[in-house]
């Protein structure tokens, strides 16, 4: 089964697809219906939604997050 996680960042439109089988960060293109796009109007007005992830936080680098430091 691959691990893939769509990721989308406050003050940024973009969603992007990390898919961690093969390594990769691609940006994915803007869904305009279906669930993710229902999900993308709840996320513009404002929501946060998780599913599937137990884990997850912002940091300033790749180099913050090696450090073990946590506070974006």
């Amino acid at each position: 089964m691959a691990k893939v996680v769509v990721i989308g960042l406050p003050g940024e439109d973009k969603l992007w697809v990390a898919d961690l089988d093969a390594g990769t960060v691609t940006p994915l293109a803007t869904p305009a219906s279906g669930p993710l796009g229902e999900a993308l109007k709840l996320r513009a007005s404002g929501a946060t939604i998780i599913k599937g992830v137990d884990f997850s936080v912002v940091v300033g680098s790749a180099a913050e997050a090696l450090s073990g430091h946590l506070d974006g």
